[in-house]
Order: C-alpha cells, then sequence, then structure tokens
C-alpha cells in the first residue's frame, strides 16, 4: 500500500496547529520577535543550545584531558603527588587510548546540553526578558542563573566525571547505567556530589563567559573597526583569550573542588566540602601554587576555545534567525 505525501495544505495546518500548542505551553510572547536584537525568545535559546552543543564536541579532549590531570593529583595510596608526575599520567592514558580518551565523557556532555543548558540558559534568558534586557544578559541574569541552574547541572557533571575516573586502572570510561545502578542503590545522593563548588564555578563561568566576553568582544570590534576592522571570529578569539585568565584563575580552585568530590567511588564514604578544601590546601603546601592551580594551563587553553567555540555558535544562528525575521518583516518597527 502507498501512503499519500501529505499535501501542502494538510503541512500548513499541522505547523499552525504546533504552533498554537507551542504558545499554549511557553506563552505568545515567547515567539514574539524582540525589536532589541532581531529574535524572539524562543529562537535565541535555540542559538544558545546550537553553540554550547558546537563547542561542546570541539573541547571535549581538553576538558578530559584537564580532569585527568587534576584526578592524578593523588596516587593509589592517596598521597600527593608531583603535578608534573601526574601530567606524564594523563599523557600515558592519551597514548595508550586517545580516540576513547579524547570522546570520553561526550555522551553525557551532550546529553547535558540538554539537561545542564536549558535549565542554566533558561534561567539566564528567561531573568534577562523579565528585566527587559531581552536577550542582552547582564550580571543580575547572570548571578540567577548560576544559583538555580546548578541542582540540574550537578548529576551530569558527575556522571561525566565518574566515567573517566577510572581510566587510569580499566583503560575504558565507566558505563553510565553502572553510575546511575551505584547512584541509585543511595537514593541518588551520590549525584548532588560538588554542587557547592558548582556554583562557585558557574557564576564565574557566567559573569565572564556569558556577560564579559560579549561586552569585551563588541568593545574591540568598536575600536578595531576604526582602524582598519578585523573578523568578528578573530575579535570573538582576542576577547576569549583576554577572559579566559581571569576566568580560569578564578575557576580552576572550584574545579578541583568538583574532582575531589566527584571523583571518588560512588559506593564509598563520600568527600565533604570542608575535606576538600583541606585536601587542596595540603596540596598547596607540599607543592606551592602549583599544587593549587593543578591543570591551569591546558585550563586556560580549553577556557579560550569553549568561549570562542560557544559564541561564534551561538553569533552564527543568532544572525541567521535575525536574517530570517528581517525578510519575512517580523521585526518590530
Amino acid at each position: 500500500m502507498i501512503l499519500p505525501f501529505p499535501s501542502s495544505k494538510h503541512l500548513g495546518r499541522t505547523k499552525i496547529r504546533s504552533n498554537i500548542e507551542m504558545a499554549a505551553i511557553f506563552g505568545k510572547e515567547y515567539f514574539e520577535v524582540k525589536k532589541k536584537n532581531g529574535c524572539s525568545p524562543f529562537e535565541t535559546m535555540v542559538a544558545y543550545l546550537g553553540g554550547s552543543a558546537f563547542q561542546t564536541v570541539v573541547d571535549n579532549p581538553v576538558t578530559a584531558y584537564r580532569q585527568l590531570v587534576q584526578q592524578y593529583a593523588k596516587d593509589a595510596a592517596g598521597k600527593a603527588v608531583d603535578p608534573s608526575i601526574a601530567r606524564a599520567e594523563a599523557n600515558a592514558v592519551f597514548k595508550r587510548a586517545p580516540v576513547g580518551a579524547s570522546l570520553s565523557g561526550l555522551g553525557p556532555r551532550l546529553i547535558g546540553v540538554g539537561f545542564k543548558r536549558i535549565p542554566k540558559f533558561g534561567f539566564l534568558l528567561g531573568i534577562s526578558y523579565f528585566l527587559g534586557e531581552d536577550g542582552e544578559v547582564g550580571m543580575t541574569a547572570a548571578v540567577g542563573a548560576s544559583i538555580f541552574s546548578a541542582v540540574f547541572i550537578n548529576p551530569i557533571r558527575m556522571i561525566e566525571k565518574q566515567q573517566r575516573a577510572y581510566f587510569k586502572t580499566t583503560g575504558a570510561e565507566k558505563p553510565i547505567m553502572e553510575i546511575l545502578k551505584e547512584s541509585a542503590a543511595a537514593n541518588y545522593r551520590p549525584l548532588f556530589r560538588g554542587t557547592f563548588p558548582l556554583m562557585g564555578h558557574s557564576l564565574a563561568s557566567a559573569t565572564t563567559g556569558l556577560v564579559g566576553q560579549p561586552q569585551l568582544q563588541k568593545y574591540i570590534e568598536k575600536e578595531l573597526g576604526q582602524v582598519g576592522g578585523m573578523s568578528q571570529f578573530m575579535t570573538g578569539l582576542i576577547s576569549s583569550s583576554l577572559v579566559s585568565p581571569i576566568y580560569i584563575v578564578m575557576t580552576n580552585p572550584l574545579s578541583r573542588l568538583e574532582v575531589i568530590m566527584q571523583t571518588s567511588s560512588i559506593k564509598g564514604k563520600s568527600i565533604s566540602l570542608v575535606e576538600a578544601c583541606g585536601e587542596v590546601v595540603r596540596d598547596s603546601k607540599e607543592f606551592g601554587l602549583r599544587g593549587i592551580f593543578r591543570g591551569q594551563g591546558i585550563g586556560i587553553a580549553k577556557a579560550i576555545i569553549s568561549l570562542t567555540m560557544f559564541h561564534q555558535g551561538r553569533i552564527y544562528l543568532t544572525d541567521a534567525f535575525k536574517e530570517r525575521n528581517e525578510s519575512l518583516g517580523r521585526i518590530p518597527k
């Protein structure tokens, strides 16, 4: 039996019905194009999620390597080791399984674009539109999003880190279902280890990466535009390079706390925030600033790549939506 292809009239009715259903769920204003940025809140959200997915794929190898450098801060006996030894062990893992190590945690991270970014960007853009910023996010929106989204984001980050936690002994990432089964035995409480450091990490990320970088890029575009101009990609790369060291100094110790709390065995005793802080302090006493800022160099490289790729993806999609809205005459005069 050959099924008839739906007519354009039928497809049109389906699309209208779909739009009505979406409007009923989110409200009509969610799909109304704003004059300030030429996009609807829905389109702005899609642009943020698309940029985040692009960034996630590109920076995953660097993310995995940085975690291993921080994770191998202790030997099998639990004694802190010199940062150069931890770096050598991380290198050995990547040499032994370059593809597996580079792709480790990518699945949860891509899933996390939905589970992590929808709450974060939802709060960020929601607060922004509530304050009348129309998608041009400010500091208040960044602070609110960092606090309210942490509880949604943390379980995904915990799973990511648990997947990589046993590369040194097994040479393979830990299956997600195994992690979830172990967590279920403890009523899923282990999935929320490290939530408080994440709040601080998320706040620093939002204020420097989501608010500071775009503002700095606009300033650079304005200044360099007067002396010959420069491509949007280059101005984005420059602004990311300037913001990233500040971001890493703020977040590297917090990231270290997350790694300590989230890579310990789910079946074993959890490491509290106070205990994790004590471990970082002991590390700093033995190895100085190198102990506190393990993985900082690779962290700066990761931040530059991540910020640049995220904003380029976001800007590309935002511009595409804006051009489409202009051609359809949807932007208010």
